[in-house]
């Protein structure tokens, strides 16, 4: 019997191919939504935080890979408030199906830059053992969040989704000033 790998750009790709899955699951099953979307909002947020407590920090300093970083957390947000606007649709409404599609999209376009850039980066700069070892972070980390929504997040987790957006001060700033300052950045990133 093979052990499950710990390296932490597999489980990650897992994760990626789940909720891939979920999508399909939600947009051709319609009456599984009131089921899937629990689990694919709280797979994905779980999923983020992890990614942005463990796997980001790491990535820009040991990977060579901040200025992707610092996008991926800034898609990280969007789709945050993506999800919460999903999560607030009645799933059998008309509307469902286009914030669904608004999701999809957003996450797709996530998923694809990550997978062609950060993890890339991580596995060919960090050894094997290291990438173990942010593995097992990764996964007692993303635990730790399962079940969580996206409004669910801690001053603690927006200071370090600061950080890896490249955002000094934040630490200074209150829970709700830093939230705001974070959706500010992303908008003008957005602009640009």
């Amino acid at each position: 019997m093979t052990t499950p790998t710990k390296d932490v750009v597999d489980l990650i790709l897992n994760d990626h191919r789940e909720v891939e899955r979920l999508f399909e699951e939600l947009r051709s099953k319609p009456a599984t939504r009131a089921n899937n979307l629990p689990v694919l909002i709280s797979l994905l947020t779980a999923h983020s935080r992890a990614e942005e407590a463990e796997v980001y920090p790491v990535a820009a300093s040991e990977a060579g890979a901040a200025h992707d970083v610092e996008h991926s957390q800034e898609e990280h947000i969007e789709a945050d408030q993506l999800l919460a606007r999903l999560a607030e649709t009645n799933p059998s409404s008309p509307e469902f199906d286009t914030v669904l599609q608004e999701v999809v999209d957003a996450i797709t376009h996530h998923v694809e830059e990550e997978e062609a850039k950060v993890l890339p980066a991580i596995r060919s700069n960090l050894p094997d053992s290291r990438r173990a070892e942010l593995g097992e972070a990764f996964l007692v980390s993303r635990q730790g969040h399962l079940g969580e929504m996206p409004g669910d997040i801690r001053k603690s987790e927006l200071d370090q989704q600061a950080a890896n957006a490249g955002m000094p001060g934040a630490s200074s700033m209150s829970k709700e000033q830093t939230k705001s300052a974070l959706q500010e950045k992303v908008q003008q990133s957005e602009e640009q």
